[in-house]
């Protein structure tokens, strides 16, 4: 609609990607502090109405925003019922990835000279189930906000998020919560999470790309103290052969202690690739 800006639904991503991009730079992993799929409007979900505006309707150049409304994803129970009897949506799923009606919305403004700032906040309701898994929360809320350079070669950026019955972890059995809590839940919410990002790249003209990046989510206010859900520095690179083909190498070297309470992987991974794009 030219300066009215444009309207789009179905799947797509929540607007908290809108921050969350600027570090979605690693050669192969990344994005993970509190980002997932189908996790509220953290990253790809379903049922999205969003409005975009680039340039604040012509007025302002290099402010854009966002407007988004995410429609209800529930769950359901043995009886094929919601919790709380109220009919199913069209898209039942595992308590991970359900969602009540939410809202959300983002800026951004591009200063010039590679140098941009923004932020992004949702809030939405959470389904019966949730609410009964970890005794309360009837809201699921997250705010963002992030820095980016993008010139002369050189790629910085930057994040901070904070969730609020959010954040999905997985608990394993053998775990001190899975013990005490005698439970076959294979995972929990996080009341509260702290989560930063960041990310620094070089582009060289030889097509040679390296990468650093430090990302870390830390749990607040358990029963089990602050701890860590995600924490670990990457190093990678990218080389690009052409613009349709590259190769790049990501090592993950994860920080988190082996005697964390949820029981969560503590390995170190290495992944490589050849990316061929038509």
């Amino acid at each position: 609609f030219g300066n009215a800006g444009s309207i789009d639904y179905g799947r797509n991503y929540g607007v908290l990607y809108d921050i969350g991009a600027w570090t979605d730079m690693l050669p192969e992993f990344g994005n993970d502090s509190y980002e997932n799929s189908d996790n509220f409007m953290t990253g790809r979900a379903n049922g999205l109405l969003t409005y975009r505006n680039n340039g604040f309707f012509g007025l302002v150049d290099g402010l854009n925003f966002a407007l988004q409304y995410q429609g209800k994803n529930d769950g359901n129970n043995w009886k094929g019922d919601t919790w709380d009897g109220t009919p199913l949506s069209n898209n039942s799923r595992k308590i991970a990835g359900q969602n009540g009606d939410g809202f959300g919305l983002s800026a951004t403004y591009d200063a010039g000279m590679g140098i941009s700032a923004g932020a992004a906040y949702t809030n939405s309701n959470r389904t019966s189930e949730q609410k009964y898994r970890d005794d309360g929360g009837n809201k699921a809320e997250a705010w963002t906000a992030g820095l980016k350079y993008d010139a002369n070669d050189v790629y910085l950026a930057a994040n901070y998020t904070q969730t609020r019955n959010m954040t999905w972890f997985n608990i394993a059995d053998n775990s001190r919560i899975g013990q005490d809590n005698q439970k076959d839940y294979d995972g929990d919410f996080a009341h509260k999470t702290d989560n930063w990002e960041i990310v620094a790249q070089y582009q060289f003209d030889s097509g040679l790309r390296p990468s650093v990046a430090y990302l870390q989510s830390r749990a607040r206010n358990t029963g089990y103290g602050d701890f860590d859900l995600v924490k670990y520095a990457d190093v990678g690179t990218t080389y690009n052969f052409n613009k349709n083909m590259s190769a790049y190498v990501d090592y993950k070297i994860n920080l988190l202690k082996a005697d964390n309470p949820a029981g969560l992987n503590t390995d170190n991974i290495v992944a490589t690739g050849l990316v061929y794009q038509f």
